[in-house]
């Protein structure tokens, strides 16, 4: 599934391609999404002005001028092409939705899993409803707002380990197998390690290894694994710079342990890969 530096890039190009222009056609080829496309999907975009493009943990907010928004989720295989010329003339079986704007941009989504979702909202208090109204802070919105000290609150009265933590929404947002993984490399931190003997001075290095992580993948313009593409349609390529996830039996991305010391558990259901000789 994408995690937030796949969805902050999808954002980015959204933006680019959206901010400031009317939408003049909107079309649902397919409502069959995990959530299905609303009936007055089409209606509600058609014809409005995008004020907004946020992304809120694995989300993105479209805000419209008409005091509307969606929101959309890509799920584990949704992704979005933009084009500057117009939609191509032949569309594929798996595209649910399509956008044109003013401009002449045409916007695809894709989703051949169908377990991403395009919803309506209201542009007012999107923020105040599930599940949003449960999510954690954004790691990458500065030190107010995520930081040890917050990260160590979040992890307070919990007993289990911190890597399911992390995972949690309500701890901080955004964050999914990948990145967790990374992160509690980078850190030095043991994924088992239980949430009770993670100290503030820990937390402190844990949430700077997240935001390092998080910018670094951002920057690569995420990781493809398997269905997720950048808005353009090309891969993203933070996958080569992985330390951990993926490595099993492998040396680690960066320390003195001998040839084959990545390991791969599985904690809460998922694939979890460290090296046990840095993390502790």
């Amino acid at each position: 599934m994408p995690e937030l530096p796949e969805v902050e890039t999808v954002k980015g190009g959204l933006e680019k391609a959206l901010l400031g222009q009317r939408l003049r056609s909107v079309r649902v080829l397919r409502r069959d999404l995990r959530v299905p496309v609303p009936d007055d999907f089409c209606k509600a975009l058609t014809g409005c002005v995008v004020t907004q493009i946020i992304r809120r943990g694995k989300y993105i907010v479209g805000v419209l001028d008409s005091g509307r928004a969606f929101v959309l989720h890509l799920g584990m295989s949704g992704r979005v092409r933009i084009y500057d010329s117009g939609l191509p003339a032949n569309l594929e079986t798996h595209d649910h939705v399509t956008i044109e704007a003013e401009n002449g941009t045409g916007i695809v989504y894709h989703d051949p899993r169908r377990f991403g979702f395009l919803i309506l909202a209201e542009a007012g208090n999107w923020d105040s409803r599930p599940p949003f109204d449960r999510m954690g802070p954004e790691p990458l919105s500065g030190n107010n707002v995520f930081n040890g000290a917050v990260l160590h609150q979040a992890l307070a009265g919990r007993k289990g380990p911190i890597k399911t933590a992390l995972l949690d929404q309500s701890v901080v947002a955004g964050l999914g197998n990948i990145y967790v993984c990374e992160a509690l490399y980078d850190a030095g931190i043991a994924p088992e390690r239980s949430c009770a003997l993670i100290d503030e001075a820990m937390c402190v290095r844990l949430a700077e290894s997240i935001r390092t992580i998080l910018l670094r993948a951002v920057a690569a313009g995420g990781s493809t694994l398997r269905d997720y593409q950048k808005t353009d349609g090309s891969l993203g390529y933070f996958q080569y710079s992985f330390s951990v996830y993926d490595r099993e039996g492998e040396r680690c991305g960066g320390c003195d342990c001998s040839n084959g010391s990545v390991v791969r558990t599985v904690q809460a259901g998922r694939s979890t890969f460290s090296c046990p000789v840095k993390q502790v």
